[in-house]
């Protein structure tokens, strides 16, 4: 990039984003981020299996142990876009480093909790700490990687996103497996703690800066519009268990109309030249942000609460151990990983094709897993569903880690950590949505026939439903391309020195 395209870039001459020679400690610094991203995405789930150990070592009531899981997930929502731009405006790695020793403080605090009163309040500063993080890992891999390296990069980083949840039943039973006795569960919490340290410590030697001059205004009233926004559709579907849909209705109502407040207002502070919270630009202007953000939530409503509905099946129906539940499940994790590092490798060559193939795999190997629990003999079900849920996990490591690399490829450097904290955002909310509707599925198939089979397959195939609407959207964007020329695509080079994107203060 010519010294020209920096200074309208805005950013510092010499800065690490700009060199031309690539940073040599980008790969250790990688791995860095891919540690503290890991632990802050695996404590969403990985939680949920020692909730009825807590509840009853804290002798709590169930909506008050709920908030362990929910108040995790909805104060990590609510940071992610408002830490992203502090990023872009500050310094990406002085955020990482605060965020990640807040959430090692945080995990601590969850650890030593007294009662659940405190340990609710922790878990929600943990998952704010969380939030604050999550951008960051995506923006410092736009900002240190370029060309296919990019690809190959967030090929981990979507690994590390898919085996993080579908390895959080597991690690959660082996801890407890191994922390026997009635505190057990606390080493849940503490286990964070060593690692995030010698993480900060790394960090510190390894992550590149990205001071910015004259960057740093932020804008607090988009701040509190998108915050109450994300909170109004939020709450609702972190109180699902305990009738929060069916009280609280009127709340998305209101969130989408708090929502569309804050779209109107970051459109005029783009007219009048001023920085918004984030860019609407990046969803009408660059290419392949919109559709892979909306192939993203909707692939994570049909996902992420596959998990909770083979916990409750295994555990409750067939009388598994959390432990044995979790290693029910492993096939999925290990296809998954496998695939995601060698897609991001792929990426570059097959673009969108690579996530279609990818949501068939999983809806294949989804619904064949379904079925074979349904239908074969109990005692042998889980070794038959066994191949297809490695089926399953392979084509979900095809979706994750290319559909970040097609959304983020386009993104100016300098937009990174919004549009990654935009995109994580949508994410968050469709899982949020799974997470509630999956297993409101489950519990009203069980009640009506108290057939465990039955309703795994009736929850299962509510999943699949948000699979195939982000399998049509991917679709039709790949047959879009199809009829694009690549010599007419621009490179991200191209977008972020677009009269588009050249001015953004």
């Amino acid at each position: 990039m010519t010294a020209s395209a920096s200074a309208a870039d805005g950013r510092q001459p010499g800065a690490q984003e700009t060199g031309s020679e690539p940073d040599p400690q980008r790969w250790r610094a990688l791995w860095v981020t891919l540690v503290a991203g890991f632990m802050s995405l695996l404590d969403v789930t990985i939680v949920a299996v020692a909730l009825p150990t807590i509840q009853r070592d804290l002798h709590a009531s169930p909506a008050q142990v709920q908030w362990v899981v929910s108040g995790y997930a909805l104060t990590f929502a609510l940071a992610l876009v408002t830490a992203g731009r502090l990023g872009d405006a500050l310094d990406r790695r002085r955020i990482f480093l605060l965020a990640l020793s807040g959430f090692v403080i945080f995990s601590a605090a969850c650890g030593a909790a007294p009662d659940i009163t405190l340990l609710v309040v922790a878990r929600l500063a943990q998952g704010l700490a969380a939030g604050f993080m999550a951008p960051q890992n995506s923006a410092l891999i736009q900002q240190m990687f370029r060309g296919a390296e990019r690809g190959r990069a967030f090929g981990f980083f979507g690994a590390t996103v898919g085996i993080s949840a579908a390895t959080g039943p597991i690690t959660g039973g082996a801890i407890l497996a191994l922390a026997s006795g009635a505190q057990g569960w606390r080493w849940i919490f503490y286990v964070n703690v060593p690692i995030g340290i010698l993480a900060v410590l790394l960090g510190r030697r390894l992550l590149p800066r990205t001071r910015r001059s004259g960057r740093g205004r932020v804008d607090l009233p988009g701040v509190m519009l998108l915050g109450l926004g994300v909170l109004a559709l939020m709450y609702p579907l972190v109180q699902a268990d305990s009738g929060g849909i069916g009280r609280v209705w009127w709340l998305f109502v209101v969130g989408a109309a708090v929502l569309t407040v804050f779209v109107q207002r970051q459109r005029r502070l783009v007219a009048r030249g001023a920085q918004p919270l984030l860019d609407p630009r990046l969803f009408s202007a660059v290419r392949g942000y919109a559709v892979g953000a909306g192939v993203g939530t909707l692939y994570f409503i049909g996902f992420s609460g596959v998990w909770l509905v083979f916990a409750l099946f295994y555990q409750h129906g067939l009388g598994f151990s959390p432990l044995r539940s979790g290693l029910a499940v492993t096939p999925f994790a290990l296809g998954s990983a496998g695939a995601a590092v060698v897609s991001g490798r792929l990426v570059d060559r097959f673009g969108r094709l690579l996530t279609v193939c990818g949501l068939t795999g999983v809806i294949v190997g989804l619904g064949g897993t379904a079925l074979l629990l349904r239908f074969a003999p109990l005692g042998t079900a889980p070794w038959f569903a066994a191949p297809v849920l490695f089926l399953g996990g392979a084509g979900s490591g095809c979706v994750v880690s290319p559909n970040i690399t097609m959304t983020l490829r386009d993104v100016p450097v300098r937009m990174a950590g919004a549009a990654g904290g935009a995109l994580q955002t949508g994410q968050r909310l469709g899982a949020a949505v799974g997470t509630a509707a999956l297993p409101g599925f489950f519990y009203l198939v069980l009640g009506r026939s108290h057939d465990y089979r039955s309703a795994l397959v009736t929850a299962l195939g509510a999943g699949l439903v948000g699979m195939v609407a982000s399998l049509t959207l991917a679709t039709s964007d790949w047959r879009r391309d199809r009829r694009v020329r690549p010599a007419h695509r621009k490179c991200p080079d191209e977008v972020a020195n677009s009269p588009m994107h050249a001015r953004q203060t």
